[in-house]
């Protein structure tokens, strides 16, 4: 098997990356934008021209890109032309889509319980699992890459490595989740990764972990379109309906930014429907002018 030869171009913004401390997952997804992007070309990426980028997004909206993998390839674009190329007037002629805001799927505290509940076996390894996903609001990977000190039982507390944008954070550990995951740890005695795979010596991967959700929700009979990923919003979204602060849930989510947080106040359902409307003292006031009238 052959390896496969890596330019002196690619190289460099390999570096370039590795300096500004992206994750590997971000690296590839602009590697693989700058491959797009070169075989539509069909030379040398560094010497594009402002029409041949032009003609491009042009090809990416015919082609029906989504919004989303469209913005994604243009931030790896600006990266590369402004970084690696250092050709900042590059940036002028690249425009980004606006994506439609779709409110995310949320579960119910009943529904989440029976996701958990026929979670599958043998085993609580994956009940386990999942229940770190929506009792700590954690993402996938931040689940299958924790290890057995990172649960903190002294202050009740589970320590997130090396999360999203590479940050640690450190999320709550309820008492009902720590005695599940010491049901788990005493069935399984895992060592290092809090939920090994095959082989032990490496964690359990997010694949698998969305196989079992995904065997779960089927098994407990819902029919939403909710993916893994919806237990963290449930985790949020739940939180919110609790009056928990959206300046402690952004903390707890990870999140860089408030108005990714505020997006679960348009899902919390409990918290809109408890909100009373200004109508209520209007009606008050129409009640009190009718009284007088009557007098």
């Amino acid at each position: 098997m052959t390896e496969e030869r890596v330019s002196p171009l690619r190289q460099r913004m390999v570096e370039d990356m590795r300096i500004r401390g992206m994750g590997d997952k971000a690296q590839k997804a602009h590697i693989r934008a700058i491959k797009d992007f070169t075989a539509f070309l069909g030379h040398s990426p560094d010497t594009a021209t402002p029409e041949e980028l032009r003609a491009y997004q042009l090809h990416m909206t015919n082609a029906g890109v989504t919004p989303s993998t469209f913005n994604a390839r243009i931030v790896a674009l600006r990266f590369f032309f402004g970084m690696t190329c250092g050709r900042e007037e590059m940036k002028r002629y690249m425009q980004f889509r606006t994506e439609p805001r779709k409110l995310p799927i949320v579960l119910s505290v009943e529904e989440v319980s029976d996701i958990l509940m026929a979670a599958p076996g043998p085993g609580l390894k994956y009940r386990a699992a999942l229940s770190i996903s929506y009792g700590a609001g954690l993402r996938a990977a931040e689940v299958c890459n924790l290890k057995i000190g990172d649960i903190d039982s002294d202050r009740m507390l589970i320590h997130v490595e090396q999360g999203k944008g590479r940050k640690d954070r450190k999320v709550m550990l309820s008492p009902g989740l720590l005695n599940l995951l010491r049901d788990w740890w005493r069935e399984a005695r895992p060592e290092g990764w809090l939920f090994p795979g095959k082989p032990k010596i490496n964690p359990i991967s997010p694949r698998q972990l969305n196989r079992a959700f995904t065997s779960a929700k089927h098994m407990a009979g819902i029919s939403k379109p909710a993916t893994l990923h919806t237990l963290r919003h449930s985790f949020a979204t739940h939180l919110l309906e609790a009056n928990t602060d959206v300046r402690v849930i952004q903390v707890l989510l990870g999140h860089a930014k408030l108005t990714t947080t505020a997006q679960y106040t348009h899902v919390a359902t409990k918290t809109i429907r408890d909100t009373v409307s200004p109508y209520e003292m209007l009606a008050k006031l129409q009640d009190q002018t009718v009284k007088r009238s009557l007098e």
